[in-house]
């Protein structure tokens, strides 16, 4: 694949030897496979169309006038035929045989000029000679052989009198140069077609070169060559001119065979256009133009080269963490978009992750003629739009992508989808979600047999049941662009991690630091140390295992650096505090304020979206050295750093997982930037043994989730499998089972009943809640009794609502038809409410009562409504006894609910955040979480005909949700990467529209908006141009179905 495109070498005669050359005239589509224009190693340009030969106008003769008018040529013809009569010894047969052979060699040389020159022909490969070529030392050199340019000049409807001349003369003998002939074009033909059934004018060109045994006969005792050639052209020339002229039919004739050829040679290697790994060279220059990729490393290589890839087979590769794992699936994923011209699905596991991969392959999408379509949070269209001429990159969150691939199996289209890639595999052992991930990849699995899955990780241990279950093969390798050299600190010591000794340590060396008493109490752990040795030259990041620990390390630390540190980019760094200020409307927090001056800053799910995206492109171009982190940054965004250091083994409570420390140390080292990264773990002598253990031993192994996150898991899946119909009885789910994970780890995972038992007891369990219908025999497990499922079960699969919370959001739901109230969105903010965001709310009381105090009249009957009094609220704000019991999940879930109703209204997650007293954090991950849940409860009503009157009013709530801005902004925050703070920027410097950013120009944006990097610019204008694109696309769509002539039309046939 690799490999050059190959071109066919032909053997061509001079021009000077041919007296004329026929135009190339493509034959009917009706006659004969079109053949088709191979893509250019540019990639660009769509196929074109075939033209067909007009012969209204052609002369019968070819461009010659009369036959009557060049006696010459029958002399010449003549005299031919008397020279190869003139040997006595000669036998008849064998005469006719040269003839023919020569005949057949000119014939030839011209199906060959007119398949070459033609403008849609395709280029076929093939390593030292043409298959169809003739041996020269086997005929007459067509240099000194008059006859063959002679023949070259025959009218083309008299070349089929030689093909029935050697038909009737081949049944007696057959000369060696005719044997070796036919047997290479034989051996050509069985590699690249079926005799008959490929080529649909094989039956034709066979009837008119086909004739009875009986008229086998001396040739030339019949009549001599001259006069044949003088009756024929007579003939045709008295003749009425056919529908389909004979010119037509003859050329046709000659090249339907190699366009046959053609056509399954470029059906059978279409996935090669061009040298890149069979990409076109255009590829390789956007990586180098867009990501700084000039080669690949040897391992990308040999992954991209490895067989198992070349026949499709699903692949797990694991290499450590900034090894160049995403590259790989990256090549993968355009081979399969451009090449093989099918769909992908993308699956990543967080949001802010697939907003940075829509951003980052835009621009490819753009360049490359593909659509990129964002998966994530409340985006997505289910199903999605069948695109007439451009492929699809879809990139999901994990549940975005199971909704995906329920609605594409749904609308018969899983077989679309050539390509599922997914980041991060070990997550098919974290709890909910990868029981999600396991249920998305086997229903792939079980429905599509010609989808590829590829997954890849950091951190695989059992890879054998994963295996298993993908029917995958495995590959892997150690690599590292930089190397990575792990420590431990244990009080001021520093031992290097190596496995080989004992207790898995050996002694580096002491740290050589000066702390004063009153230091040496405010760092114990020697953190200053440690970080004064990179940074401001090299970054440093720090793991933390809480939030607050966060900010008070990033706090601790520059208040004992030098003042020097300040100098390092300052101005820089009072922009970025600037910035901060513009997204905060005025607010920035105290302890970035002070932190940010020395090249610190902390990052966690505490910072607000547009926060946390300019700390971290601060700290990618160096203007912040040292970030605070929680571990949620190992498994976000990519952000290396010379040193990483690890403040404790713990991540809140718990003990470090091996993966975890894995993930975190793997941040450490540039690639192309670093020539070593190093990690320091601190440890506390009373954790020794227990961090021995964690280095030195095995990542931890990868168990299916299902029957652990039984809602989100079981019971989630066996709805599905009945609601699209993959297995409708309990014996097809039990099959289904067997391809799952869990059932590759049933005897690991169910050893109290066996995996039939708990499926049965699952789909009774839906029957129950009345979202299946059916009955499972008591007796007979495998019952043939078919299950169905009711309106309620087909609602909550496709809303994605978890089945702990269907009955309840259906009640609810139900309720608000009596009287739901429409003064403001309140009632329905309630309804968009997360469920799962209530269960970590504590209210402040005081704060609830002033909200509700404020809430006009008809707003406050929603509390009454949804079950939560006045005076509730009132008694628990005055610390007085509560005698009524109320649902503290109802009366949670409202004060969630005013905090949205405020936020909406003042579009500004700081001012709500004080005035609630919660973390502009927790706020901004309720917006989010809302907007989500929102977009689920809009498709859970989508298929309830009673909730027709929510589909409308949820439809513009989850636009609000999502974007929480002024309605003029959000145009431009549906670009991927535009946040609040950009978009004002955008707007107020005149980009007012998505076709403004489309058609920006990068540079007049770096030199209008504050803050803005060249990188980041052509970034927004990708993504503007891809959206708009997909837009365009969209409505060129719906123009298409609404054009389309129906076929059922009464009266027509």
């Amino acid at each position: 694949m690799a490999e050059p495109s190959l071109a066919v070498r032909r053997k061509s005669r001079p021009g000077s030897v041919r007296k004329r050359s026929r135009a190339p005239v493509q034959p009917s589509a009706v006659c004969s496979p079109v053949a088709r224009k191979r893509p250019s190693s540019g990639g660009e340009g769509p196929p074109a169309e075939t033209p067909c030969s007009n012969d209204s106008e052609e002369d019968m003769f070819g461009n010659y006038d009369s036959f009557y008018g060049n006696d010459s040529l029958l002399a010449q013809v003549d005299d031919i035929e008397h020279k190869y009569l003139q040997d006595k010894n000669m036998d008849v047969k064998a005469s006719g045989e040269i003839i023919h052979g020569n005949l057949q060699s000119g014939i030839h040389q011209k199906k060959q000029d007119n398949f070459s020159t033609s403008e849609n022909t395709a280029v076929l490969k093939t390593d030292k000679a043409d298959a169809f070529q003739m041996d020269g030392s086997d005929l007459v050199d067509s240099s000194q052989e008059p006859t063959e340019s002679i023949l070259d000049d025959l009218p083309s409807s008299q070349l089929l009198y030689f093909e029935k001349m050697h038909e009737r003369s081949s049944g007696s003998r057959t000369s060696p140069a005719s044997e070796r002939r036919n047997k290479c074009v034989t051996s050509s033909s069985d590699k690249t077609r079926s005799p008959s059934s490929f080529c649909p004018d094989a039956e034709h060109r066979n009837r008119r070169t086909d004739f009875s045994s009986d008229s086998k006969c001396d040739l030339f005792k019949a009549e001599s060559l001259k006069d044949h050639l003088k009756s024929a052209m007579t003939g045709n020339a008295k003749a009425q001119t056919l529908q389909v002229s004979k010119t037509k039919q003859l050329k046709e004739a000659v090249l339907s065979e190699e366009i046959c050829v053609a056509q399954k040679t470029i059906e059978s290697s279409s996935v090669d256009i061009g040298p890149f790994y069979g990409l076109p060279t255009k590829v390789k220059d956007l990586f180098r133009q867009f990501r700084g990729i000039e080669t690949l490393y040897e391992w990308q290589h040999d992954c991209l080269m490895l067989e198992s890839l070349q026949q499709r087979k699903n692949l797990i590769y694991s290499l450590p963490t900034s090894g160049g794992k995403t590259l790989v699936a990256e090549i993968i994923i355009l081979q399969e978009l451009l090449c093989r011209q099918k769909d992908v699905l993308m699956i990543l596991p967080y949001v802010a992750i697939v907003q940075e991969k829509v951003r980052g392959l835009s621009s490819f999408g753009i360049e490359l003629g593909f659509l990129v379509e964002e998966y994530a949070a409340s985006k997505g269209r289910f199903p999605p739009i069948k695109r007439r001429i451009k492929k699809s990159l879809y990139i999901a969150t994990i549940e975005k992508g199971h909704a995906l691939v329920n609605s594409l199996i749904e609308t018969q289209r899983i077989d679309d989808l050539g390509l599922v890639v997914v980041d991060e595999l070990h997550m098919l052992g974290e709890g909910s979600r990868g029981a999600t991930l396991e249920i998305t990849l086997a229903k792939i699995l079980y429905t599509s047999k010609n989808t590829q899955i590829i997954g890849m990780s950091a951190t695989l241990n059992n890879v054998g049941d994963l295996q298993k279950f993908l029917q995958a093969e495995y590959y892997t390798n150690n690599f590292r662009p930089v190397e990575l050299k792990e420590y431990v600190k244990i009080r001021d010591t520093i031992y290097a991690v190596d496995s080989k000794t004992e207790n898995g340590f050996t002694f580096s060396r002491l740290l050589n630091f000066k702390y004063s008493s009153n230091l040496e109490k405010a760092d114990p752990d020697h953190i200053i140390a440690l970080v004064t040795e990179v940074i401001p030259k090299y970054s440093c990041l720090i793991f933390c295992p809480t939030k607050k620990n966060c900010e008070n390390v990033a706090s601790m630390v520059c208040k004992y650096l030098k003042k020097e540190f300040r100098a390092h980019r300052e101005k820089e760094k009072q922009d970025l505090i600037k910035n901060l200020k513009n997204i905060g409307n005025g607010s920035v927090c105290p302890v970035l304020k002070q932190t940010i001056p020395f090249g610190i800053a902390y990052h966690h799910s505490g910072l607000t979206n547009d926060e946390r995206k300019s700390i971290e492109e601060a700290y990618s171009t160096g203007v912040l050295c040292l970030l605070a982190c929680t571990a949620t940054l190992a498994a976000g965004v990519n952000l290396p750093a010379r040193r990483v250091i690890l403040r404790a083994p713990y991540v809140a409570n718990d003990f470090l997982k091996k993966n975890q420390y894995k993930q975190m140390i793997g941040r450490a080292g540039r690639a192309g930037i670093d020539s070593a990264g190093e990690s320091i773990l601190i440890v506390q002598e009373k954790d020794k043994h227990l961090v021995q253990d964690l280095v030195n031993s095995p990542l931890e192994n990868c168990y299916s989730n299902l029957l652990l996150e039984l809602t989100k898991g079981m019971q989630s899946l066996l709805l599905s499998l009945v609601g699209l119909k993959i297995a409708v009885t309990h014996e097809e789910v039990d099959n289904f089972m067997c391809s799952t994970l869990l059932g590759v780890q049933q005897q690991l995972l169910s050893k109290e009943k066996s995996l039939s038992e708990i499926i049965k007891d699952g789909l009774e369990n839906l029957i129950e809640k009345g979202l299946l219908k059916g009955r499972i025999s008591e007796k007979e497990h495998n019952s043939k009794c078919t299950l169905t499922i009711t309106p309620l079960g087909k609602a909550t699969y496709k809303g994605s609502i978890d089945l702990a919370y269907c009955n309840l959001l259906y009640r609810e739901l139900k309720k608000g038809l009596e009287g739901l109230i429409l003064e403001s969105n309140l009632h329905l903010l309630y309804l968009a409410t997360p469920y799962d965001m209530t269960f970590n709310c504590s209210p402040d009381w005081m704060i609830y009562l002033r909200q509700f105090n404020q809430l006009s009249a008809a707003e406050q009957k929603v509390a009454d409504i949804v079950g939560v009094p006045e005076s509730f609220i009132t008694k628990k704000a005055s610390g007085q006894a509560i005698r009524k019991n109320v649902d503290s999940a109802v009366v949670n879930r409202l004060y969630l609910s005013f905090v949205l109703y405020t936020l909406l209204k003042e579009t500004n997650v700081w001012s709500v955040s004080e005035k609630f007293n919660m973390s502009r954090g927790y706020v901004q991950n309720l917006l989010n979480s809302a907007a989500s849940f929102a977009s689920c409860v809009l498709h859970f009503c989508e298929e309830l005909e009673e909730f027709w009157v929510y589909k409308a009013l949820l439809t513009e709530l989850t636009k609000q949700l999502t974007y929480c801005v002024k309605t003029e902004l959000i145009p431009l925050m549906e670009v991927a990467g535009v946040l609040e703070a950009r978009a004002k920027q955008l707007y107020n410097a005149g980009y007012k529209t998505l076709a403004h950013l489309a058609n920006a120009n990068p540079e007049t944006l770096v030199k209008t908006i504050e803050h803005l990097s060249r990188r980041q610019a052509k970034q927004i204008v990708s993504s503007a141009k891809m959206l708009l694109s997909e837009k365009a696309e969209a409505l060129q769509e719906q123009v298409e179905e609404l054009l389309k002539v129906p076929t059922d039309i009464p009266g027509t046939y």
